[in-house]
Formats: C-alpha cells, structure tokens, sequence
C-alpha cells in the first residue's frame, strides 16, 4: 500500500479544488486541506480505485465494451491512445446528446459514416461531380470527428469510463437514466453519488489522469490476456 501511496502523491492525485468550490458530498473522501486546497484521503482512493479497476476486469473478461470518454483537453490523446491499446470505444471531440439515450439513431449515423468510408475506398465517388465527390469526403471528415471512436460499436457500451465528471456530466446524466455503470475520477467538486465507481482524486494535473488512467489501461489490457 505504502508504494502505491508514493506513487500517488508523486503523481499529484490527492489534490482536490479550492475549498470553496468543493460538493459537501465528497467530504468523506477528503482528509483535510492545505493553503486553501483540499487534500484527499489516498488511502480511500487506492481502495476506491482498486475496485473501480476489479469491475472493470472482469467486465472485459466477459467479453463486454468499455467506452472511454473525455472531452478534456489536457486528457484528449491519452483517452485515444488508452482506448485503442484497450481496442475500446473513445469519445474524445464532442459528446453528441442522446449517444446513449437514443443509440438506435446514432446507430443509423455511424453506418452512414461506414457506408461512404466503404464506397470511397471501393472508387465509388469517382462516377459523381468533383463537387459532389468533395462534399462526400467533407462529410466523411466531420462525421469522423465526432464519431471516429465509435466506428465499430454495434450497442450500447456495458459500462463508461470518465475523467471528469462534472464537465462530462451530460454523459453521466445519460448513463444514470438508462442504467449504464459509470466507472469515473471525482474531484472535489463533484457528486459521488452519481458515479458508479467514483475514484477520488485530481482530475485536471495530465501527471494524476495519466496515473489512474494507467492503472484502468493496464487491467483491461491484462484481462484481455487472460481470456486469450
């Protein structure tokens, strides 16, 4: 446990928000504050985020899809990269309202989007218009923005993983609604309730997002071997 903590305290994961800007909610996982900061309780995080990491390995064990999500800046390339060593779906650009909500429709949208990948590659667009043939590809570059991560989901994820869910809440609203687990860093600004598995900690230092996110890639990437 004593490495672990050292890990954690060298990646700055015990910093929370100023005092003023925390959520009563998170109070039990707070061990104080310091010039003005609150200050996590790591033991309860370590603790916290071993099981998030439990859940989620035995979920990819299971064959199930865990979809990672974040539209932070400082996290966008970790997100990609984490996602596609875990072969995972990623959100990273914009989440689009109702992905989860109303996945029949965004369904229909991502065939779409697979559907003119397919007939650029095959030629296809060489019997239309330059113009028309442009505005084909234009459409395939924006579609690619926003659905680039989710080409080849066929359902809805078995469960997603936030970085921040307070900027991300939409997705957490989402996922309560229809009953998806939420696997997610809360910082002491936001609502733990809302989280399936909260992982208390700093949400906003690249050098704490990277950590946990290390430890959830490094699970399912594991798991993944074992059921090989």
């Amino acid at each position: 446990m004593s490495k672990l903590l050292d890990e954690m305290l060298a990646s700055a994961v015990h910093f929370g928000h100023r005092t003023h800007k925390w959520d009563p909610r998170m109070k039990k996982y707070i061990y104080g504050e310091k010039d003005g900061v609150h200050v996590f309780n790591l033991e309860k995080t370590a603790s916290m985020l071993e099981d998030a990491v439990n859940f989620l390995s035995k979920l990819v064990s299971e064959g199930k899809i865990v979809l990672f999500v974040s539209t932070k800046p400082q996290a966008l390339s970790l997100i990609e990269n984490t996602a596609k060593d875990c072969k995972m779906p990623y959100v990273i650009s914009r989440w689009i309202p109702g992905f989860l909500t109303n996945f029949a429709t965004i369904s229909k949208r991502i065939k779409y989007l697979n559907d003119l990948k397919e007939q650029e590659e095959a030629g296809d667009f060489d019997k239309y218009t330059k113009k028309e043939a442009s505005r084909l590809k234009k459409k395939i570059v924006k579609l690619e923005e926003s659905l680039g991560g989710v080409q080849e989901i066929t359902r809805k994820p078995d469960a997603v993983f936030l970085v921040d869910c307070v900027r991300d809440n939409i997705v957490v609203k989402e996922c309560n609604k229809i009953g998806i687990p939420v696997v997610g860093i809360v910082d002491s600004n936001a609502n733990p309730d809302e989280v399936t598995y909260p992982i208390p900690g700093n949400d906003d230092a690249l050098k704490s997002i990277t950590y946990v996110v290390g430890k959830v890639s490094e699970s399912i990437q594991k798991s993944k071997k074992t059921k090989k």
